[in-house]
């Protein structure tokens, strides 16, 4: 059985890392990334950027799947727009999990949300959707981190911590209990 084309959104650092997660996976064939004008033909460990997010109309028929890696530090903003923009086109957006992290069957991961190597939401953690759970962030149980927000590297959250849409969580960060 083949595998769905994927396309990744982004073109920097977070998605080289994001591409790394994916194609660990090996359950999506990506097709391209969708960079900047300037981007065009790059290649990303081993992807080339096949277009800028004006293409995405024209993409949406070859390839079910979109992913969105444009990381989020001073603010949400463009991946809440490019997130919504893919759903408006009608692109599917999978939640990605890192083979090396661990999610409790007892978690809820949203769609369009990536957790990353060694990172790991716990029994009744609750993740909305097109989140970044970034590498070896801990999200214990009964926590819940709403839509658009990155948890950063090493970030901990502990049992019933509540994160508000659009949080960036720093790296190293702790939210106690409650």
């Amino acid at each position: 059985m083949s595998k769905p084309h994927l396309i990744v959104i982004g073109a920097g650092g977070h998605a080289h890392a994001c591409l790394d997660v994916i194609q660990r996976l090996d359950t999506y064939r990506i097709l391209g990334l969708i960079g900047l004008p300037e981007e065009a033909d790059a290649d990303h460990l081993g992807h080339r950027v096949i277009g800028t997010d004006r293409d995405l109309p024209g993409l949406v028929g070859m390839c079910p799947y979109a992913f969105v890696a444009v990381g989020h530090i001073t603010s949400p903003a463009l991946r809440i727009r490019l997130y919504e923009q893919l759903i408006e086109l009608g692109f599917r957006m999978p939640d990605i999990v890192a083979p090396t992290a661990y999610v409790s069957r007892h978690a809820v991961i949203g769609p369009g949300t990536i957790v990353m190597h060694g990172a790991v939401v716990n029994a009744g953690a609750r993740v909305g959707q097109n989140c970044i759970v970034n590498t070896r962030a801990v999200i214990e149980h009964d926590a819940a981190v709403a839509d658009h927000c990155h948890i950063s590297t090493g970030a901990i959250l502990n049992g019933g911590a509540q994160v508000g849409r659009g949080t960036f969580v720093g790296s190293g960060s702790v939210a106690l209990a409650g």
